[in-house]
């Protein structure tokens, strides 16, 4: 593919290979293009979740475009929906560089970005400019660092109430390595804690009509108990969907001329990720006998990874490293190998 022969190459060279830099570069133009992009879309699969419709099922993960800079764009390229954040109440620039680094033989990305972004009323206010998009937008929320553990609830309310006029739906960060304490809001008492104020405040801010969907988006370093317990919390809260799953700390899989980055703390993306992404998607599935829907994300490169994560369970799926490592023509390919599958 063009993409992968002389882009990327090029890509992966700019700035000295730099991989923050390139990813601002990129952003940028794509941003400055987005206005002539603004009624450009990709191949269409229908498809409902949580009472959205979804032109197709492709959709790009938050970490992308935090602060929604290039948001017409996605749509151009073939996503389905787009998913921006993570963001946080406060503005904050994220943990000391260098702090994203590519595994190329492993298909790979670490990072530790620690949440940089502009905070929820700089993202509030460029949505406000932007106005309707032609796709579904997700709004990811994480907690603050300036903020205590302790003080996280009203953090992520205070995000909420400034972003949910914009957002069509709204995923609930816990499972960032990068932040601390923040994996501790997955455990039962934390959780329900935050999903009984988070939905509380969705209902008042809907007046009088269903709320905006609320989704969790969790570790694939849970096990299998502690899934089920955070999925018992998540039914009680009436929570619409979870997204499954975030980066992980293990470094298994590996490359072994990628080893020398192993020891980069931070959380793993791509390829190494996809088998554990699938084995959870799958116990949620059956823990929830297939009644609450899933985005898939993790290590979904190819077609054959984003059927067999659909057939795992997933109701839609997300791309993030992959994206990064085969461009824009893995979305159509997808898209269309789906459509294919499902005629």
């Amino acid at each position: 593919m063009l993409y992968e022969r002389v882009v990327r190459k090029a890509l992966f060279r700019m700035h000295g290979g730099d991989a923050e830099r390139v990813h601002e570069t990129t952003l940028g133009l794509l941003s400055r293009l987005s206005p002539a992009l603004r009624f450009s879309t990709g191949v269409r699969d229908e498809h409902t979740a949580f009472g959205l419709r979804f032109p197709n099922r492709v959709g790009l993960a938050a970490g992308v475009d935090k602060d929604g800079r290039a948001l017409p764009a996605w749509a151009a390229l073939g996503f389905g929906f787009v998913e921006v954040g993570t963001v946080t109440r406060h503005p904050q620039p994220g943990n000391p560089h260098p702090r994203l680094f590519r595994l190329r033989e492993s298909e790979a990305i670490i990072n530790r970005m620690g949440f940089n972004n502009a905070g929820a009323q700089a993202l509030a206010a460029r949505l406000d400019r932007l106005g309707p998009l032609r796709t579904p937008l997700g709004i990811s929320l994480g907690k603050s660092k300036v903020t205590p553990v302790e003080d996280a609830v009203e953090d992520y309310c205070t995000s909420l109430r400034a972003l949910y006029r914009h957002g069509d739906y709204f995923a609930i960060n816990i499972s960032s390595p990068n932040t601390p304490g923040l994996r501790g809001l997955q455990d039962k008492t934390a959780l329900t804690e935050l999903l009984s104020e988070l939905t509380t405040t969705a209902t008042t801010l809907a007046h009088g009509t269903p709320r905006k969907p609320i989704l969790v988006k969790i570790a694939p370093d849970l096990t299998d108990d502690a899934i089920a317990e955070l999925l018992e919390v998540c039914a009680h809260h009436q929570v619409n969907g979870l997204i499954a799953t975030n980066t992980t700390l293990t470094r298994t899989g590996l490359a072994p001329s990628d080893q020398p980055l192993a020891a980069e703390a931070g959380g793993l993306s791509g390829r190494p990720l996809t088998e554990r992404a699938r084995e959870v998607v799958s116990f949620i599935s059956k823990e929830t006998n297939g009644t609450l829907p899933i985005i898939g994300a993790g290590g979904i490169s190819t077609p054959d990874d984003a059927l067999r994560m659909l057939d795992a369970g997933a109701t839609l799926l997300q791309l993030y490293t992959g994206f990064i490592y085969h461009g824009p023509g893995l979305i159509r390919t997808i898209n269309k190998t789906l459509r294919t599958h499902a005629s």
